[in-house]
């Protein structure tokens, strides 16, 4: 699944309007947060710990996150769409070769909604265009990688919301 022009001209544009050292070392710790769910799964287990009279919602919230992320992963590796690489982009090193979905969007929009709802607060919903935009700051996606992540994210929130109600 290639890119679309559209696609490359708006991450190139994030990266010329957002491409300084602050915004660049902030989406690195994002990525870095975001990396295997790491920041999210954490988050979980501290809530179960302290929220000790719903500790199996924050542990089936958890593993909603879980599933998002290894969606996300399955699905990289069926769409085989390549990550951004332009002779005009800033890419960081290290990244894994298929782009689409974004599993980071995938599970932080998946622990912004879970969590938020245990939280009883929307507050976290803050966490999308973050990460979101952090991917494209790092050169790691295409907006259309990104929404992709967001969409099943909100999908896997909303079906696990349905299924253990």
């Amino acid at each position: 699944m290639p890119h679309t022009t559209a696609d490359l001209r708006v991450l190139l544009a994030v990266q010329r309007a957002l491409g300084g050292p602050r915004a660049l070392a902030g989406a690195r710790v994002l990525g870095a947060a975001g990396e295997h769910a790491v920041a999210w799964v954490t988050a979980g287990a501290v809530g179960a710990l302290v929220d000790r009279p719903r500790r199996h919602e924050w542990l089936r919230g958890t593993g909603v996150v879980v599933v998002a992320h290894g969606a996300g992963i399955l699905l990289k590796r069926l769409t085989r769409r390549a990550r951004p690489q332009h002779a005009d982009l800033r890419v960081v090193p290290g990244l894994g070769r298929w782009g689409m979905p974004s599993s980071h969007a995938a599970s932080t929009t998946a622990a912004a909604l879970v969590f938020g709802g245990l939280l009883r607060t929307r507050t976290t919903l803050v966490l999308l265009p973050l990460m979101g935009v952090s991917r494209l700051v790092v050169g790691a996606h295409y907006p259309t990688d990104v929404l992709a992540g967001t969409v099943l994210g909100a999908v896997t929130a909303t079906a696990a919301r349905r299924w253990t109600s």
